[in-house]
């Protein structure tokens, strides 16, 4: 889709959205490849990174509305990704972990996104990829 005025087109955030909406685009491509949407991804690789973790800290690192992570979760549950269990510091609470087939299935995902990743810079030579990520970040308001 082009935009209607050529001054829109050399907006910064224009041109970011466009090329956010392609890497979107080619990540989630890469992903049902493997059977997965993309928030369930994200799903799977917060509780790799913060596993077990209890589920409303989850839904809070990944800033994921709770209704919404409990279908994400149930969907995961019900794949034999993931298993909650009572959080043994707080019995009130769910904790999340992965199983074992989570674990494969994630390795493979994070696989294809980083193949999806590298097509979406491909233009790019392996210095400007390096400047480019730099500056993302910057701009992003993240540590990286």
């Amino acid at each position: 889709m082009s935009a209607p005025l050529p001054a829109i087109r050399t907006l910064p955030s224009w041109l970011l959205g466009r090329a956010a909406a392609r890497g979107r685009g080619l990540v989630a491509e890469a992903l049902a490849a493997e059977g997965m949407k993309m928030w369930h991804h994200v799903v799977l690789s917060a509780v790799a990174d913060l596993g077990p973790v209890a589920q409303a800290e989850l839904g809070r690192s990944i800033q994921l509305d709770p209704k919404d992570l409990v279908g994400v979760l149930n969907d995961l549950q019900s794949a034999g990704l993931i298993v909650r269990e009572p959080d043994p510091k707080d019995r009130r609470k769910n904790a999340v972990s992965l199983t074992g087939e989570g674990t494969r299935l994630l390795k493979r995902c994070e696989k294809a996104a980083r193949a999806a990743n590298d097509a979406l810079l491909a233009p790019l030579e392996a210095a400007e990829r390096d400047q480019f990520m730099s500056l993302l970040i910057r701009i992003s308001g993240t540590d990286g």
